[in-house]
This record gives structure tokens, C-alpha cells and sequence, in this order.
């Protein structure tokens, strides 16, 4: 092994035991459904916010989209960063967090679909809710494994890319199993400093390399290029822009996993102070990962059809930067290990809050309507072997080209926000939402994606409807948000909700 190699593997390995041995220490704290889910609801803002962050950032947004988005946009492809931060989360916590926190905590509710269904009064709501989120997050967790193999075979030559997703897989089974949300926490809080660190390193690097020469050189190498890379409202990638914005900030709003950190935050007065960390981490990290993304063309040429010269395509621009920088001498070698474990801490952190969020919808949400009065002991139980079965079958997923579950992933960010951000964002805020209205938001999202797929792949093929999912997602999520209280003046044998 070379000298690279045998410090990142050292990194890893001291990494995972920190990770295990949080979830062994938590392991006390997890014996009740209450504690395992949701902390206790005693959790602090720091590791709310953190827990937020890290589960928004995975290593889908450094490897896939800042290195696609950055090389095709430039400089403006920032935006999407800026829209995170200031939509996705100080806005999200503003509007969401205080209500989220206070309404479950009256309804003793634990998970999203155990809200909607105290919330309107519907057991069946509470299944249908918990299919969603079981048919498209666990696919959805999946997609979180890409791009991580694609590093670790650059860093580690020769090695295998599914050695890197069941590390991942293994590390994140041990510590979510043995303290559920309070290891997820602390531990989402410590690969969270080292996200903060790893990017802002990595900035401070690229830009004193000869071939950036500082933000003024990479302005103007840049613009050598094209200018369209400089141009601050993104050329003619502006409307692409625009949708990214909205689906990826206005999304969060709707997903379980991250509505999740609000019902376990100890206090409301917390929710403020989590607001500012949360928009801090998500400026650094999202801002920063698109900011690594627009100096691509500065290391990589433009091949034909203007796509990076390198094997691998958009995939591997990260990648190949942080190889070619890093990797030339011992002190970066250290620098390049931290990446690693960066890349790490982002899928780990995001995998284990889709995993929990998974695991519930059957553990807790399912199975309370099949038996009712499951004892805790048997119901913890549960709930542990199913975090290890959607850990099993993420990692399944993303290890098999199945179509189906490609496709899935594609589709399963906007079918689940275009699904519940409508009654959920209603249901906090008013209480003339009827479950008439609630269905008909829940219905819409999901109904006008799926049909939207089968006109598109008759007229213009599959791989078309693939490319407008971003579009399709954020038309759902408005149907949702619109249709919910518009149904719910309709009178059909339906009365209000408290």
C-alpha cells in the first residue's frame, strides 16, 4: 500500500470505532420506542441542527450534483446552495420547527404518518403514509452509496467499490441499532464538525493551487472558458436553476426524515438557536460543495459535447480534483484521508436518518394497526431488526442495476414531498383542513407524477420523463400545497379536524 492509502485506511478505521463507540455509550438511552425514535425528545439545538444538516448534505451533493452542476452552470450553480440554506433551512426551521415541535408533542406523535393520522383522524392515512415513505425512501437511501465507491477505487487503486458501500452499510447498522436516534445525534454532530472542517480545508487548498490562483484567478479563468461560467444568474441554465432551487429547498419541508429532527428538539425556545446553526452549516456545506464544483474546468478539459475529459463523466470531476490536489504530498495525504472520511460522515449521517424513518413507518406506524398493544420490549425489537433489514436492502439496491429501483430513486424526492408537504404544512397551521382535503393533497402529488411518467414515456420515451423528475416533483409539491385546503371546502359527509 502507499503512504495515501495506509493514512486514509488508519483515518477510517479510527472513524468507524468513534462511530460505534457513540452507539454503544447511547445504547442505555434507547430502551424505550420514545427514546429510540426520538431521543427522549430531549435533544438539544446543537445536534438538532447538526442532525438537520447532515442529513440534508449527503455525498450525492459533493460528488453528483456539485461536480455536474458546477462544471455545466459555473459559478451560478451557488445558487442552489444559497437556496438550501436560506429556503431548506432557516425558513423550514422558522415556519416548521416550533409548530412541528408543539403539535406532536400534544398528539404524542411520534412519526409523520402517526400525525396525519391523529391529525385527521384517519387509521388508514397512517398506512398509506407509511407505504410512501417505505416503497420510495428506502430506494431513495440507496442512491446515497453513489459516488462514494467512485472515490474510494481513486484513493484506494484497485479496490472495490462495494468494499466502500458495505462499510458505510456496517458502520451505520451498529450504531443505529444499538442507540437509535440519540447515537444518530452525536454522531451526525461529530461527522458534522468534519464536514465543516473537510470543506472549508478543501477550499482554502484549491484555491491556492496554480491552476485557481485565488477567487480573482478563478473568476478569470473562468471566464476565459466562457463566460457564461461567471455569469451570476447562471446563462441560459437559469430556469434549470430555478427548478433545483425549489425542489431541493422547498422539499425538505415534506420529507419525514427531516421534519423528524423538529418532534425530538428538548424545547421551543431551542428552535431559534437550531435555525442559525442549521443555516450556517448549510452555507458552508452547500454553498461550499457548488463552489468545488464550479472550479472543475480549471483542473479537468472539456471533452467532446463539452463533457469533462475523464473516465466516469460528471460522476468522477470531485473525485478526480481531490486526488490530483491531494495526493501530492504526505501532509495532503492527510488532507485527502479527512475528504475520505468527509464523504464518509455525509452518507453515514444521511443513510441513518432515512433508515430510521423507513424502519418506523412498519415498526411503529404498520404494526400499531395490525397489533395495536405490541409489548415495548417486542416492539424495540422490531424496530432494531427492521433498521438492519432497509440498511440490508438499501445497500441491495444500490449494489444491483435493477431499473425499477433506479427509476425509483429518480422519482422518490418529489413523489414524497409532492405527497405530504400539503396536509402537513395545512396541518400545523389550520384547523379547517378536513381529511377529505389531507387525502386529496396526499392523492394529487403522487397521481400526477405517475401520470405524467406514462404520457412522457409514449411520447418522447423514458429517458425524458427521467429528466423532467426535478420539474414533475415541484409541480406535485404545489398541487399538494394548493389542493389540500381547496378540497377541503368541498362537503362530503367530511368535519373539520382539531
Amino acid at each position: 500500500m502507499t503512504s495515501s492509502e495506509i493514512i486514509s485506511l488508519v483515518t477510517i478505521i479510527i472513524f468507524a470505532l468513534a462511530m460505534i463507540v457513540v452507539g454503544v455509550l447511547s445504547q442505555k438511552r434507547a430502551q424505550t420506542l420514545d427514546n429510540f425514535l426520538l431521543g427522549g425528545r430531549k435533544i438539544g439545538p446543537w445536534l438538532s441542527a447538526f442532525s438537520y444538516g447532515t442529513s440534508y448534505f449527503s455525498a450525492v451533493v459533493f460528488i453528483g450534483y456539485a461536480g455536474t452542476h458546477g462544471w455545466r452552470v459555473g459559478m451560478g450553480s451557488l445558487w442552489i446552495g444559497v437556496g438550501n440554506a436560506v429556503i431548506g433551512t432557516l425558513l423550514a426551521w422558522l415556519v416548521l420547527g416550533r409548530r412541528t415541535r408543539d403539535i406532536t408533542q400534544k398528539l404524542d406523535a411520534k412519526t409523520m404518518p402517526d400525525f396525519f393520522a391523529k391529525r385527521y383522524l384517519s387509521t388508514p392515512m397512517k398506512v398509506y403514509t407509511a407505504l410512501i415513505i417505505f416503497i420510495f425512501l428506502v430506494p431513495y437511501a440507496a442512491s446515497v452509496y453513489k459516488g462514494l465507491g467512485t472515490l474510494f477505487s481513486a484513493v484506494f487503486v484497485g479496490a472495490s467499490e462495494l468494499t466502500c458501500m458495505l462499510i458505510v452499510a456496517i458502520i451505520t447498522a451498529i450504531y443505529l441499532v444499538l442507540g437509535g436516534y440519540i447515537a444518530s445525534a452525536i454522531n451526525n454532530f461529530i461527522q458534522g464538525m468534519i464536514m465543516l472542517i473537510g470543506v472549508v480545508v478543501i477550499i482554502v487548498i484549491l484555491l491556492a493551487q496554480p491552476e485557481v490562483n485565488g477567487i480573482s484567478g478563478m473568476v478569470s479563468g473562468l471566464s476565459n472558458i466562457s463566460t457564461e461560467l461567471t455569469d451570476v444568474w447562471g446563462g441560459k441554465f437559469g430556469g434549470f436553476l430555478l427548478t433545483n432551487i425549489l425542489l431541493t429547498s422547498f422539499g425538505t419541508w415534506g420529507l419525514p426524515q427531516m421534519v423528524h429532527k423538529y418532534y425530538a428538539i428538548k424545547d421551543s425556545s431551542s428552535i431559534k438557536i437550531g435555525a442559525i446553526i442549521a443555516t450556517v452549516f448549510a452555507v458552508v456545506i452547500g454553498c461550499g460543495a457548488y463552489f468545488i464544483g464550479s472550479m472543475s474546468h480549471l483542473f479537468i478539459e472539456a471533452g467532446l459535447d463539452n463533457m469533462p475529459a475523464i473516465s466516469g463523466g460528471y460522476d468522477s470531476i470531485v473525485p478526480y480534483i481531490l486526488t490530483k490536489v491531494f495526493s501530492a504530498t504526505p501532509a495532503l495525504n492527510i488532507v485527502l484521508a479527512i475528504m475520505l472520511v468527509l464523504l464518509l460522515s455525509a452518507s453515514m449521517s444521511t443513510l441513518s436518518s432515512l433508515v430510521i424513518t423507513s424502519a418506523s413507518s412498519v415498526a411503529v406506524d404498520m404494526m400499531s394497526v395490525v397489533k395495536p398493544q405490541m409489548e415495548n420490549k417486542k416492539e424495540m425489537t422490531l424496530m432494531r431488526l427492521l433498521c438492519v433489514l432497509f440498511v440490508a436492502l438499501s445497500f441491495f439496491f444500490a449494489t444491483q442495476n435493477i431499473s425499477f429501483i433506479v427509476n425509483l430513486m429518480s422519482f422518490s424526492w418529489g413523489v414524497v414531498a409532492g405527497a405530504f408537504l400539503g396536509p402537513y404544512l395545512w396541518g400545523l397551521y389550520s384547523d379547517k383542513i378536513t381529511k377529505f382535503g389531507s387525502w386529496a393533497g396526499m392523492v394529487i402529488g403522487p397521481a400526477f407524477i405517475l401520470i405524467m411518467i406514462v404520457v412522457f414515456s409514449i411520447t418522447k420515451g423514458f429517458s425524458y420523463a427521467i429528466n423532467q423528475s426535478a420539474l414533475l416533483g415541484i409541480i406535485a409539491m404545489g398541487l399538494s400545497v394548493v389542493v389540500t385546503p381547496l378540497a377541503s371546502f368541498i362537503k362530503i359527509g367530511n368535519k373539520k379536524t382539531e
